[in-house]
């Protein structure tokens, strides 16, 4: 008869937990789904106005634009709302007392904030693979919609395969190795020049460019001339020549995100490549390992937000949580954002770089929660 009644209470307590599990996952999902709403629609309407406006482009481009980029925003802006989430829930059962009431069944903190980290876990995983598999071709797609059909400059737009990166201005096909838009630089650079006939007329290569506005500076390269008089290519040697390069084309550095445009695997063959023919592959390798930090951004912001929520559970309403919510985020962003940075520039390894920022925050929650229980 105990063993039943045992039985029949564990059952009851197993299903009590469910139902306040489904209730604080529903009360998270409703904030989390509010909160990238709210951020993803102020970044679109300030882009708007800020750099697209200007070109009084046709509103079917301007509309395509905005839904090829709002996928990739959703996943920027996910740790943030999975921030925004974790606080709002807490505060908000602070607020009823039902955070009290559940501390004085029994739950800890860890047990009652399992229901916002469960599926914060989810959404990191689905983030991820959706950044991999669909938003390289997407960004592709945006990026054509940017370029060619609202700015009207198709030179600016490059086609990102897996060892070369693909430009066209007027007559003129080029395509760059590796591209250092940061410090001005390139290596591996092929230009071919057609007449307006779409013949080959002349073929210039280059080890490395040095990109200063419209004038590049080429070293150790080749010009090769193909005449209708001879049916032997003419080719000349050089260490250094100076070219004048059209708007277009001096505006490469502008639009070069190449690596939005790659999965993981591309990105790791880009690199393997590149590295095996002696290029620069340093900006490569630090965004190959931003890819898979930005991944566990939102399970580091959610993890520092659940402290935070607890100890500050008098400190305001919603005004102050939200504000929270933009502090906490801006301070993760600046540590990974100078992480990035000290990579590309070769202070830290890349590796290093980008996950430091990410085990530095966790290393302050901890210290937050240990605080707490004190």
């Amino acid at each position: 008869m105990f063993d039943q009644l045992q039985h029949t209470n564990y059952d009851g307590s197993q299903q009590m937990l469910n139902i306040i599990d489904r209730y604080i996952a529903k009360i998270f999902l409703g904030f989390f789904a509010s909160g990238l709403i709210v951020f993803v629609t102020l970044f679109i309407a300030i882009n708007y106005m800020t750099e697209i406006a200007q070109y009084k482009a046709p509103a079917d481009a301007v509309i395509r634009y905005y839904l090829l980029m709002a996928p990739s925003q959703v996943y920027l802006f996910l740790p943030v709302a999975c921030l925004l989430g974790t606080i709002f829930t807490l505060s908000s059962l602070s607020r009823t007392n039902e955070l009290v009431a559940l501390f004085s069944s029994g739950m800890s903190l860890a047990r009652i904030s399992m229901p916002i980290l469960i599926p914060v876990v989810l959404i990191s995983g689905l983030g991820f693979w959706a950044n991999d598999r669909l938003l390289p071709m997407v960004n592709q797609k945006k990026n054509y919609t940017l370029f060619v059909d609202i700015q009207k400059r198709p030179g600016l737009y490059s086609t990102v395969k897996t060892n070369k990166i693909w430009y066209r201005s007027g007559n003129m096909l080029f395509n760059i190795k590796t591209l250092q838009a940061d410090k001005g630089a390139a290596q591996g650079l092929t230009m071919y020049y057609f007449n307006s006939a779409w013949q080959l007329i002349q073929m210039i290569t280059a080890q490395e460019v040095k990109l200063q506005g419209p004038n590049w500076d080429l070293f150790d390269g080749t010009v090769t001339l193909f005449t209708s008089d001879s049916s032997i290519p003419l080719t000349q040697d050089f260490k250094r020549k100076t070219i004048a390069v059209g708007e277009d084309t001096a505006d490469i550095q502008k639009s070069s995100r190449s690596t939005e445009t790659l999965s993981v695997g591309e990105l790791s063959r880009f690199i393997a490549h590149n590295k095996a023919s002696g290029l620069d592959t340093l900006r490569y390798e630090v965004d190959y390992q931003a890819k898979f930090a930005f991944a566990f951004a939102a399970i580091v912001m959610s993890f520092l937000g659940i402290p935070f929520s607890v100890t500050r559970q008098r400190a305001g309403g919603d005004a102050f949580n939200f504000g929270a919510t933009i502090v906490l985020a801006f301070v993760y962003w600046a540590a990974y954002s100078s992480g990035i940075t000290l990579g590309q520039h070769g202070a830290l390894p890349p590796m290093i770089a980008v996950w430091v920022p990410n085990l530095a925050m966790v290393a302050l929650s901890v210290i937050f929660l240990l605080r707490l229980r004190r």
